[in-house]
């Protein structure tokens, strides 16, 4: 054996908190014995508006991964960059401590992730530390999908396409599992229960949210064997379990998208664009996640929270504070959104579906400025995640890519009727209206505050007259070509 063998290797864990098909973890522990550390990085979380409730489950997460790691005789150490600038010189001096020979990491996205990456490789390079960065969390490399004239896609069809003649000419492989390596001398740190400036949420979002890989692989495993045949019907529905609840373990790398892809492809003979619909639309779903990563790579002023579409900089957003807490507050008096809004506040999580409706009704008719609801969603998301979730926000206010159009303007009364007609959603969320029948649920103003919902707020807006105020803000927009020479 060679010394290059023997020599030590670090994998820095950020989010892709799992043992297995763990890119980074597996290319280090090939070269030789392998140390693993993780940065808290509190301030830095702050800046992102990092949710307490996602803090809480990465730390969950890291307690479950140093029981796995500790059975393969990897150490797993806590160190602190309050702020990413400081990361360099943390991992300089661990590595000098430890004799590394080489930091791993799996490639993140975003303009500080990649700032603070490049920093650290250049710290190290100065220290004679290699530094090897892998593609992990996306099935495609940023760049790799690219139209015929080099630029990255703006539509999202159109890059599905690309990706499926990608994947039809090779799947991404899962990497192996390492084995036990021998005892070293290292011991691992305790994983903190809390960071300061996080405070931990409740049981009952805990336990939804229960931590782990086997968690994670019990829910892909289950949604495959039960939900996937239904998803395309079912995933439009709030009040049903149509969806594979997996956003937070993919946000967080308790689970990788090449894990989904072929658990997927299992179910449905191989196939991604024929077979059963449902595992069809659910491939579709990873491959939007992949789409608003490469934007965010492609387009880096949708990580400074600029518009993707620069011409609609220009609209006249309303200063409304006491709306905007209405709407934060789940007070709109408008059922579907409150009921929407209060399923976030109690668990994290807000079913797709809804995240587009509420989405819509702040920025078209309360015509409040999309970055307002993207911020507060990431706040409170324990699946927040930069590209999916400005993705999806600057989709819905039609100031993004592969935009709804600004005329399309979601009516929340409709779309409730559509898709909670029961109203089975709201009652479970607004449990004041659960003495209404399945008409009178969606818009108790009808019943001009009758007996038993006395308590639950009149609508804060007139859906028709501020539908017509958002269409005549966006009206007034420059053309695109004109916004052109404000493009980055």
């Amino acid at each position: 054996m060679s010394s290059a063998d023997t020599s030590m290797q670090l994998i820095w864990l950020r989010s892709d908190l799992r043992l297995h098909d763990n890119t980074a973890l597996s290319a280090a522990a090939a070269r030789g014995p392998c140390v693993a550390v993780y940065l808290l990085s509190p301030q830095q979380w702050l800046e992102h508006d990092d949710a307490a409730c996602k803090v809480d489950f990465w730390l969950r997460n890291l307690t479950d991964l140093s029981r796995s790691l500790g059975e393969l005789n990897i150490p797993l150490l806590i160190r602190t960059a309050a702020r990413w600038d400081q990361a360099p010189q943390v991992l300089v001096e661990l590595c000098q401590q430890l004799q590394i020979d080489a930091v791993h990491v799996n490639e993140e996205y975003g303009v500080n992730e990649t700032h603070r990456d490049a920093q650290v490789a250049e710290a190290l390079s100065a220290k004679d530390v290699g530094f090897y960065s892998y593609l992990d969390q996306l099935l495609f490399k940023p760049g790799s999908v690219l139209t015929r004239t080099g630029t990255y896609f703006q539509v999202f069809s159109q890059f599905r396409k690309v990706c499926y003649e990608r994947l039809h000419h090779s799947l991404p492989a899962r990497v192996p599992t390492p084995a036990p390596q021998p005892l070293l001398n290292i011991k691992s740190d305790k994983v903190p229960a809390h960071v300061e400036g996080f405070e931990t949420p409740g049981e009952h979002l805990r336990s939804f949210w229960a931590a782990g890989e086997a968690e994670a692989r019990r829910r892909l495993d289950t949604f495959v064997d039960a939900q996937i045949d239904y998803y395309k019907s079912e995933r439009d529905f709030p009040a049903k379990p149509g969806t594979s609840q997996l956003s937070a373990y993919l946000a967080a790398g308790v689970i990788s998208p090449r894990q989904c892809l072929h658990a997927a492809l299992q179910s449905n003979q191989g196939e991604f664009e024929s077979g059963k619909v449902g595992a069809v639309t659910w491939i579709n779903e990873l491959l939007w996640r992949e789409f608003y990563k490469h934007i965010l790579v492609g387009y880096p002023r949708v990580s400074r929270h600029r518009a993707f579409r620069p011409e609609t900089e220009a609209l006249a957003w309303r200063d409304a504070p006491e709306e905007l807490l209405a709407w934060q507050q789940a007070r709109t008096g408008l059922p579907i959104i409150d009921a929407a809004m209060r399923q976030l506040l109690e668990t994290g999580w807000m079913h797709n579906r809804l995240r587009m409706v509420v989405a819509m009704f702040l920025t078209k008719n309360l015509l409040i400025d999309w970055r307002e609801g993207e911020r507060f969603f990431m706040r409170h998301l324990i699946d927040g995640d930069l590209a999916a979730n400005n993705g999806g926000w600057q989709w819905s206010s039609s100031t993004g890519t592969d935009s709804a159009p600004y005329f399309r303007i979601f009516n929340p009364l409709s779309q409730s009727e559509k898709f909670d007609s029961e109203g089975v959603f709201i009652k479970q969320w607004v449990p004041e209206l659960h003495g209404l029948n399945k008409k009178e649920v969606h818009n108790p103003a009808n019943l001009g505050g009758l007996f038993g919902v006395a308590d639950y707020p009149s609508p804060i807006v007139n859906l028709s007259t501020s539908r017509q105020r958002a269409l005549a803000a966006f009206k007034n927009l420059p053309s695109r070509q004109d916004a052109g020479s404000r493009h980055e």
